[in-house]
Protein backbone atom coordinates (compact mmCIF):
# COMPACT_ATOMS: atom_id res chain seq x y z
CA UNK A 1 0.00 0.00 0.00
CA UNK A 2 1.45 3.34 -1.01
CA UNK A 3 1.41 6.05 1.66
CA UNK A 4 2.03 9.78 1.56
CA UNK A 5 2.85 11.96 4.56
CA UNK A 6 0.72 15.04 5.12
CA UNK A 7 2.89 18.11 5.83
CA UNK A 8 1.43 20.77 8.10
CA UNK A 9 1.40 23.98 6.11
CA UNK A 10 -0.21 26.10 8.80
CA UNK A 11 -3.32 28.29 8.73
CA UNK A 12 -3.93 30.35 5.62
CA UNK A 13 -6.88 32.32 6.95
CA UNK A 14 -4.87 35.35 8.06
CA UNK A 15 -5.05 39.11 7.73
CA UNK A 16 -2.66 40.73 5.31
CA UNK A 17 -0.67 43.93 4.87
CA UNK A 18 1.84 44.46 2.07
CA UNK A 19 4.81 46.70 2.80
CA UNK A 20 5.89 49.19 0.17
CA UNK A 21 9.21 49.22 -1.61
CA UNK A 22 9.35 45.81 -3.32
CA UNK A 23 11.66 45.77 -6.31
CA UNK A 24 12.84 42.79 -8.29
CA UNK A 25 16.59 43.04 -8.43
CA UNK A 26 19.30 40.75 -9.77
CA UNK A 27 19.66 37.21 -8.51
CA UNK A 28 21.40 36.82 -5.18
CA UNK A 29 23.21 33.89 -3.64
CA UNK A 30 21.31 31.79 -1.07
CA UNK A 31 22.14 32.86 2.47
CA UNK A 32 22.65 36.46 1.35
CA UNK A 33 19.07 37.28 0.44
CA UNK A 34 17.48 40.67 0.94
CA UNK A 35 14.94 40.88 3.77
CA UNK A 36 11.45 39.90 2.72
CA UNK A 37 9.50 42.99 1.68
CA UNK A 38 6.32 41.56 3.17
CA UNK A 39 5.13 40.76 6.65
CA UNK A 40 5.49 37.05 7.32
CA UNK A 41 1.84 36.76 8.33
CA UNK A 42 1.05 37.61 4.75
CA UNK A 43 3.76 35.64 3.00
CA UNK A 44 3.44 31.93 2.31
CA UNK A 45 6.61 29.84 2.15
CA UNK A 46 7.19 26.32 0.90
CA UNK A 47 10.33 24.28 0.26
CA UNK A 48 10.71 21.11 -1.74
CA UNK A 49 13.59 19.25 -3.36
CA UNK A 50 16.10 22.05 -2.87
CA UNK A 51 13.79 24.89 -3.95
CA UNK A 52 12.27 27.45 -1.58
CA UNK A 53 9.45 29.75 -2.70
CA UNK A 54 7.94 32.79 -0.95
CA UNK A 55 4.62 34.00 -2.36
CA UNK A 56 2.33 37.00 -1.81
CA UNK A 57 -0.73 38.23 -3.70
CA UNK A 58 -1.03 41.96 -2.86
CA UNK A 59 -4.37 43.70 -2.55
CA UNK A 60 -5.42 46.26 -5.14
CA UNK A 61 -4.48 49.11 -2.83
CA UNK A 62 -1.05 47.62 -2.34
CA UNK A 63 -0.61 47.15 -6.09
CA UNK A 64 -1.45 50.82 -6.64
CA UNK A 65 1.16 51.76 -4.02
CA UNK A 66 3.73 49.67 -5.86
CA UNK A 67 3.03 50.76 -9.45
CA UNK A 68 1.09 54.01 -9.16
CA UNK A 69 -2.08 52.64 -10.74
CA UNK A 70 -4.69 49.94 -10.13
CA UNK A 71 -4.81 46.67 -12.05
CA UNK A 72 -7.96 44.84 -10.92
CA UNK A 73 -10.32 46.92 -13.05
CA UNK A 74 -8.24 45.88 -16.05
CA UNK A 75 -8.39 42.17 -15.16
CA UNK A 76 -4.78 41.88 -13.95
CA UNK A 77 -3.52 40.48 -10.63
CA UNK A 78 0.23 40.73 -9.89
CA UNK A 79 1.61 37.80 -7.89
CA UNK A 80 4.95 38.32 -6.12
CA UNK A 81 7.36 35.37 -5.86
CA UNK A 82 10.85 34.81 -4.53
CA UNK A 83 12.47 31.59 -5.80
CA UNK A 84 15.63 30.21 -4.21
CA UNK A 85 17.24 27.42 -6.23
CA UNK A 86 19.59 25.54 -3.90
CA UNK A 87 19.95 22.70 -6.37
CA UNK A 88 23.08 22.10 -8.38
CA UNK A 89 21.07 22.28 -11.61
CA UNK A 90 19.48 25.19 -13.49
CA UNK A 91 15.69 25.47 -13.62
CA UNK A 92 13.14 27.25 -15.81
CA UNK A 93 10.04 28.75 -14.22
CA UNK A 94 6.76 27.96 -16.06
CA UNK A 95 4.33 30.86 -15.53
CA UNK A 96 1.78 29.09 -17.77
CA UNK A 97 1.14 26.70 -14.85
CA UNK A 98 -0.03 29.63 -12.74
CA UNK A 99 -2.14 31.17 -15.49
CA UNK A 100 -2.20 30.23 -19.17
CA UNK A 101 -3.44 33.77 -19.89
CA UNK A 102 -0.83 35.69 -17.89
CA UNK A 103 0.28 39.11 -19.16
CA UNK A 104 3.74 40.13 -20.28
CA UNK A 105 5.14 43.25 -18.62
CA UNK A 106 4.59 45.44 -21.68
CA UNK A 107 1.09 44.04 -22.24
CA UNK A 108 0.11 44.72 -18.62
CA UNK A 109 1.51 48.26 -18.91
CA UNK A 110 -0.45 48.91 -22.11
CA UNK A 111 -3.71 47.64 -20.59
CA UNK A 112 -3.38 49.21 -17.11
CA UNK A 113 -1.86 52.44 -18.40
CA UNK A 114 -4.35 53.16 -21.17
CA UNK A 115 -5.49 56.40 -19.52
CA UNK A 116 -2.05 57.56 -18.40
CA UNK A 117 0.03 60.19 -20.13
CA UNK A 118 2.79 59.06 -22.47
CA UNK A 119 5.41 59.83 -19.85
CA UNK A 120 3.48 58.02 -17.10
CA UNK A 121 2.87 55.06 -19.39
CA UNK A 122 6.57 54.78 -20.17
CA UNK A 123 7.39 54.90 -16.46
CA UNK A 124 4.82 52.16 -15.79
CA UNK A 125 6.31 49.99 -18.52
CA UNK A 126 9.78 50.41 -17.06
CA UNK A 127 8.52 49.53 -13.57
CA UNK A 128 6.65 46.41 -14.73
CA UNK A 129 9.65 45.21 -16.68
CA UNK A 130 12.02 45.82 -13.76
CA UNK A 131 9.77 44.00 -11.29
CA UNK A 132 8.88 41.01 -13.50
CA UNK A 133 10.01 37.59 -12.24
CA UNK A 134 12.76 36.08 -14.44
CA UNK A 135 12.04 32.74 -16.11
CA UNK A 136 15.54 31.25 -15.81
CA UNK A 137 16.79 30.35 -12.33
CA UNK A 138 20.42 29.29 -12.28
CA UNK A 139 21.70 26.81 -9.73
CA UNK A 140 22.56 28.45 -6.42
CA UNK A 141 20.71 31.73 -6.97
CA UNK A 142 17.69 33.60 -5.68
CA UNK A 143 15.40 35.74 -7.85
CA UNK A 144 12.21 37.62 -7.09
CA UNK A 145 9.54 39.55 -8.92
CA UNK A 146 5.95 39.60 -10.16
CA UNK A 147 3.91 37.39 -12.45
CA UNK A 148 1.11 39.46 -14.01
CA UNK A 149 -1.78 37.00 -13.85
CA UNK A 150 -5.46 37.32 -14.75
CA UNK A 151 -7.50 38.76 -11.89
CA UNK A 152 -9.39 36.43 -9.55
CA UNK A 153 -11.64 37.57 -6.71
CA UNK A 154 -11.68 36.10 -3.22
CA UNK A 155 -8.80 33.69 -3.54
CA UNK A 156 -6.85 31.65 -6.02
CA UNK A 157 -4.82 28.50 -6.45
CA UNK A 158 -1.19 28.97 -7.51
CA UNK A 159 0.34 25.94 -9.20
CA UNK A 160 4.07 26.71 -9.31
CA UNK A 161 6.26 24.54 -11.52
CA UNK A 162 9.93 24.61 -12.45
CA UNK A 163 11.63 22.28 -14.88
CA UNK A 164 15.14 21.38 -15.93
CA UNK A 165 17.03 18.57 -17.56
CA UNK A 166 15.26 15.37 -16.43
CA UNK A 167 13.90 17.03 -13.31
CA UNK A 168 11.00 19.16 -12.12
CA UNK A 169 9.67 20.80 -8.96
CA UNK A 170 6.03 21.54 -8.18
CA UNK A 171 4.60 23.49 -5.24
CA UNK A 172 0.93 24.28 -4.72
CA UNK A 173 -0.38 27.34 -2.86
CA UNK A 174 -3.92 28.38 -1.92
CA UNK A 175 -4.28 32.07 -1.17
CA UNK A 176 -7.34 33.74 0.37
CA UNK A 177 -7.48 37.43 -0.43
CA UNK A 178 -8.80 40.00 2.09
CA UNK A 179 -11.76 41.52 0.26
CA UNK A 180 -14.29 41.85 3.12
CA UNK A 181 -16.91 40.51 0.77
CA UNK A 182 -16.59 36.73 0.98
CA UNK A 183 -18.42 34.41 3.32
CA UNK A 184 -15.31 32.96 4.95
CA UNK A 185 -14.37 36.48 6.10
CA UNK A 186 -17.65 36.79 7.97
CA UNK A 187 -17.62 33.39 9.67
CA UNK A 188 -16.02 32.38 13.01
CA UNK A 189 -13.74 29.95 11.16
CA UNK A 190 -10.54 31.88 11.89
CA UNK A 191 -11.06 31.75 15.64
CA UNK A 192 -12.17 28.10 15.55
CA UNK A 193 -9.26 27.01 13.39
CA UNK A 194 -6.80 28.69 15.76
CA UNK A 195 -7.90 26.13 18.39
CA UNK A 196 -7.82 23.07 16.13
CA UNK A 197 -4.86 21.52 17.98
CA UNK A 198 -7.02 21.39 21.11
CA UNK A 199 -9.60 19.15 19.42
CA UNK A 200 -9.64 15.41 20.28
CA UNK A 201 -7.32 13.44 17.99
CA UNK A 202 -8.94 10.23 16.71
CA UNK A 203 -7.55 7.19 14.96
CA UNK A 204 -8.87 6.27 11.52
CA UNK A 205 -11.20 3.63 13.03
CA UNK A 206 -12.42 6.07 15.67
CA UNK A 207 -13.04 8.68 12.98
CA UNK A 208 -15.08 6.17 10.98
CA UNK A 209 -17.26 5.46 13.99
CA UNK A 210 -17.65 9.18 14.78
CA UNK A 211 -18.75 9.89 11.20
CA UNK A 212 -21.32 7.09 11.32
CA UNK A 213 -22.83 8.57 14.47
CA UNK A 214 -23.16 12.12 13.13
CA UNK A 215 -26.59 13.53 12.17
CA UNK A 216 -27.67 12.80 8.63
CA UNK A 217 -28.14 16.33 7.46
CA UNK A 218 -27.67 20.03 7.76
CA UNK A 219 -30.35 22.00 9.60
CA UNK A 220 -31.84 25.48 9.79
CA UNK A 221 -30.58 27.95 12.39
CA UNK A 222 -33.05 26.66 14.99
CA UNK A 223 -32.13 23.04 14.33
CA UNK A 224 -35.78 22.16 13.78
CA UNK A 225 -35.60 20.73 10.26
CA UNK A 226 -33.34 18.56 8.13
CA UNK A 227 -31.71 20.13 5.09
CA UNK A 228 -29.31 18.74 2.52
CA UNK A 229 -27.36 15.63 3.56
CA UNK A 230 -23.88 15.87 5.12
CA UNK A 231 -22.33 13.66 2.46
CA UNK A 232 -18.62 14.58 2.23
CA UNK A 233 -15.67 14.64 4.63
CA UNK A 234 -12.19 16.03 3.90
CA UNK A 235 -9.15 15.38 6.08
CA UNK A 236 -6.27 17.85 5.87
CA UNK A 237 -5.03 21.24 6.99
CA UNK A 238 -6.72 24.43 5.83
CA UNK A 239 -3.90 25.07 3.37
CA UNK A 240 -4.04 21.52 2.02
CA UNK A 241 -7.83 21.54 1.66
CA UNK A 242 -7.97 24.92 -0.04
CA UNK A 243 -5.10 24.05 -2.38
CA UNK A 244 -6.74 20.75 -3.33
CA UNK A 245 -10.16 22.30 -3.93
CA UNK A 246 -9.02 25.42 -5.74
CA UNK A 247 -6.67 23.39 -7.94
CA UNK A 248 -9.68 21.25 -8.83
CA UNK A 249 -11.61 24.27 -10.05
CA UNK A 250 -13.64 25.17 -6.95
CA UNK A 251 -13.98 28.91 -6.29
CA UNK A 252 -14.94 30.83 -3.14
CA UNK A 253 -18.38 32.34 -2.63
CA UNK A 254 -19.34 35.84 -1.58
CA UNK A 255 -21.28 36.72 1.54
CA UNK A 256 -24.96 37.56 1.17
CA UNK A 257 -25.06 41.35 1.01
CA UNK A 258 -27.24 43.91 -0.75
CA UNK A 259 -24.55 44.27 -3.40
CA UNK A 260 -23.95 40.56 -3.98
CA UNK A 261 -27.70 39.82 -4.15
CA UNK A 262 -28.17 42.69 -6.61
CA UNK A 263 -25.44 41.31 -8.86
CA UNK A 264 -26.76 37.77 -8.48
CA UNK A 265 -30.29 38.83 -9.52
CA UNK A 266 -28.84 40.79 -12.43
CA UNK A 267 -26.85 37.75 -13.56
CA UNK A 268 -29.95 35.55 -13.30
CA UNK A 269 -32.05 37.96 -15.36
CA UNK A 270 -29.32 38.25 -17.99
CA UNK A 271 -28.64 34.49 -17.81
CA UNK A 272 -24.96 35.17 -17.22
CA UNK A 273 -22.34 33.66 -14.96
CA UNK A 274 -21.42 34.77 -11.45
CA UNK A 275 -18.68 32.38 -10.40
CA UNK A 276 -18.59 33.75 -6.83
CA UNK A 277 -22.38 33.87 -6.29
CA UNK A 278 -23.49 33.59 -2.63
CA UNK A 279 -24.98 30.46 -1.10
CA UNK A 280 -27.55 30.45 1.67
CA UNK A 281 -26.55 29.48 5.21
CA UNK A 282 -27.11 25.98 6.51
CA UNK A 283 -26.11 24.69 9.93
CA UNK A 284 -24.15 21.80 11.41
CA UNK A 285 -22.45 21.49 14.81
CA UNK A 286 -24.72 24.38 15.87
CA UNK A 287 -23.12 26.88 13.45
CA UNK A 288 -23.39 27.91 9.84
CA UNK A 289 -20.85 26.78 7.27
CA UNK A 290 -17.32 28.08 7.77
CA UNK A 291 -16.60 28.23 4.06
CA UNK A 292 -18.49 27.62 0.83
CA UNK A 293 -17.16 26.89 -2.63
CA UNK A 294 -18.62 26.28 -6.06
CA UNK A 295 -17.89 25.30 -9.63
CA UNK A 296 -20.05 27.62 -11.67
CA UNK A 297 -21.22 27.49 -15.26
CA UNK A 298 -21.88 30.20 -17.83
CA UNK A 299 -25.39 30.56 -16.36
CA UNK A 300 -25.78 31.42 -12.68
CA UNK A 301 -28.70 29.00 -12.39
CA UNK A 302 -26.39 25.99 -12.67
CA UNK A 303 -23.44 25.13 -10.46
CA UNK A 304 -21.94 22.52 -8.19
CA UNK A 305 -21.64 23.96 -4.71
CA UNK A 306 -20.32 22.80 -1.37
CA UNK A 307 -20.46 23.96 2.24
CA UNK A 308 -17.79 22.94 4.76
CA UNK A 309 -17.71 22.91 8.55
CA UNK A 310 -14.59 22.36 10.66
CA UNK A 311 -15.43 19.30 12.76
CA UNK A 312 -14.76 19.37 16.54
CA UNK A 313 -12.24 16.52 16.23
CA UNK A 314 -9.12 15.60 14.25
CA UNK A 315 -7.97 12.43 12.51
CA UNK A 316 -4.34 11.38 12.93
CA UNK A 317 -3.46 14.95 13.86
CA UNK A 318 -5.15 16.49 10.83
CA UNK A 319 -8.24 18.76 10.83
CA UNK A 320 -11.49 17.19 9.61
CA UNK A 321 -13.93 19.10 7.40
CA UNK A 322 -17.52 17.84 7.20
CA UNK A 323 -19.50 19.07 4.24
CA UNK A 324 -22.53 19.06 2.02
CA UNK A 325 -22.23 19.00 -1.76
CA UNK A 326 -25.00 19.17 -4.36
CA UNK A 327 -25.63 20.39 -7.88
CA UNK A 328 -27.89 23.39 -8.56
CA UNK A 329 -29.91 22.95 -11.74
CA UNK A 330 -32.33 25.87 -11.61
CA UNK A 331 -33.77 28.78 -9.61
CA UNK A 332 -37.17 29.14 -7.92
CA UNK A 333 -38.99 31.70 -5.78
CA UNK A 334 -39.42 30.90 -2.10
CA UNK A 335 -40.29 32.67 1.16
CA UNK A 336 -37.87 30.35 2.97
CA UNK A 337 -34.83 32.30 1.78
CA UNK A 338 -33.82 35.86 2.79
CA UNK A 339 -33.22 36.60 -0.89
CA UNK A 340 -36.72 35.26 -1.81
CA UNK A 341 -35.04 32.98 -4.35
CA UNK A 342 -33.18 29.70 -4.06
CA UNK A 343 -31.55 27.18 -6.31
CA UNK A 344 -33.21 23.85 -7.09
CA UNK A 345 -30.87 20.92 -6.47
CA UNK A 346 -30.37 17.87 -8.66
CA UNK A 347 -32.23 15.11 -6.78
CA UNK A 348 -29.41 12.60 -7.46
CA UNK A 349 -27.07 14.10 -4.85
CA UNK A 350 -24.70 11.12 -5.01
CA UNK A 351 -23.63 12.29 -8.47
CA UNK A 352 -22.37 15.54 -6.94
CA UNK A 353 -20.52 13.55 -4.28
CA UNK A 354 -18.85 11.50 -7.02
CA UNK A 355 -18.08 14.70 -8.95
CA UNK A 356 -16.11 16.01 -5.98
CA UNK A 357 -14.14 12.77 -5.70
CA UNK A 358 -13.46 12.68 -9.42
CA UNK A 359 -12.31 16.31 -9.51
CA UNK A 360 -9.86 15.65 -6.66
CA UNK A 361 -8.60 12.41 -8.21
CA UNK A 362 -8.17 14.07 -11.60
CA UNK A 363 -6.06 16.82 -10.05
CA UNK A 364 -3.98 14.31 -8.05
CA UNK A 365 -5.06 15.55 -4.63
CA UNK A 366 -6.23 12.26 -3.02
CA UNK A 367 -4.07 10.16 -0.70
CA UNK A 368 -6.80 7.82 0.58
CA UNK A 369 -10.58 7.69 0.36
CA UNK A 370 -13.48 5.65 1.67
CA UNK A 371 -17.26 5.63 1.99
CA UNK A 372 -18.94 5.49 5.39
CA UNK A 373 -22.59 5.05 6.28
CA UNK A 374 -24.34 7.85 8.11
CA UNK A 375 -26.67 9.78 5.81
CA UNK A 376 -29.40 7.14 5.52
CA UNK A 377 -30.80 5.79 2.29
CA UNK A 378 -33.49 7.61 0.29
CA UNK A 379 -34.89 6.01 -2.86
CA UNK A 380 -36.86 7.13 -5.89
CA UNK A 381 -39.91 5.50 -4.36
CA UNK A 382 -39.30 7.15 -0.99
CA UNK A 383 -37.19 10.32 -1.41
CA UNK A 384 -36.36 12.85 1.29
CA UNK A 385 -36.63 16.63 0.96
CA UNK A 386 -34.39 19.51 2.00
CA UNK A 387 -35.42 22.71 3.79
CA UNK A 388 -36.81 24.29 0.61
CA UNK A 389 -38.80 21.22 -0.39
CA UNK A 390 -36.50 19.82 -3.08
CA UNK A 391 -36.59 15.99 -3.17
CA UNK A 392 -33.39 13.96 -3.26
CA UNK A 393 -32.25 10.35 -3.34
CA UNK A 394 -29.05 8.84 -1.96
CA UNK A 395 -27.42 5.53 -1.10
CA UNK A 396 -26.79 6.96 2.37
CA UNK A 397 -22.99 7.09 2.17
CA UNK A 398 -20.54 9.82 3.11
CA UNK A 399 -17.41 10.24 1.01
CA UNK A 400 -14.24 10.56 3.13
CA UNK A 401 -11.07 11.88 1.44
CA UNK A 402 -7.61 12.21 2.98
CA UNK A 403 -6.07 15.02 0.95
CA UNK A 404 -2.48 14.89 -0.25
CA UNK A 405 0.03 17.72 -0.08
CA UNK A 406 2.11 16.29 -2.92
CA UNK A 407 0.54 15.19 -6.23
CA UNK A 408 -0.66 11.57 -6.18
CA UNK A 409 -1.64 9.81 -9.41
CA UNK A 410 -5.27 8.68 -9.32
CA UNK A 411 -4.27 5.03 -9.59
CA UNK A 412 -2.12 5.41 -6.46
CA UNK A 413 -4.94 6.80 -4.30
CA UNK A 414 -5.85 4.09 -1.79
CA UNK A 415 -9.47 2.99 -1.40
CA UNK A 416 -9.88 1.86 2.22
CA UNK A 417 -12.88 -0.26 1.16
CA UNK A 418 -15.10 0.52 4.13
CA UNK A 419 -18.19 0.46 1.94
CA UNK A 420 -18.81 0.72 -1.79
CA UNK A 421 -20.80 3.60 -3.27
CA UNK A 422 -23.56 3.17 -5.79
CA UNK A 423 -23.49 4.15 -9.45
CA UNK A 424 -25.43 7.45 -9.34
CA UNK A 425 -26.42 7.22 -13.01
CA UNK A 426 -28.10 3.84 -12.47
CA UNK A 427 -29.48 5.16 -9.19
CA UNK A 428 -31.16 8.01 -11.06
CA UNK A 429 -32.69 5.51 -13.50
CA UNK A 430 -34.18 3.53 -10.65
CA UNK A 431 -31.99 0.54 -11.50
CA UNK A 432 -30.03 -1.66 -9.12
CA UNK A 433 -27.09 0.66 -8.53
CA UNK A 434 -25.10 -1.41 -6.05
CA UNK A 435 -21.46 -1.97 -6.95
CA UNK A 436 -19.95 -5.24 -5.70
CA UNK A 437 -16.60 -5.29 -3.95
CA UNK A 438 -13.76 -6.41 -6.17
CA UNK A 439 -10.31 -7.66 -5.24
CA UNK A 440 -7.63 -5.03 -5.63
Amino acid sequence: MKTHRHAWLGPVLVAATLLAGCAAGPATAPGHEKPLPFQLARTQEQSRDGVTVHLVIPTEEEVAAQFGTGFAEHGIQPIWLRITNDRDADLWFLPIAIDADYYSADEAALVAGAKLSQEQGAALTDALRAKALPLFHAAGTTSEGFVYASHVRGGRFVDLRLTGYRQSVRLRFAVLLPTEGFDYEKSPLRELYARVHDFPDLTVDETRQRLREMPCCTTNAEGTGDGDPLNVVLVGSAATALAALSSSGWTFTEAITVDSVRRMVGAAIAEKAMLTAPVSSLYAFGRKQGIALQRGRSNISQRNHMRLWLAPFRCEGQPVWVGQVSRDIGVKLTRKSPTLTTHVIDPVVDESREYLLHSLLYHEAVDRFAFVRGVGEATLANPRTNLTGDPYITDGMRLVVWLSVEPVASEDAVNLRWNESTDPVREGKGEDAKVPFRDQ
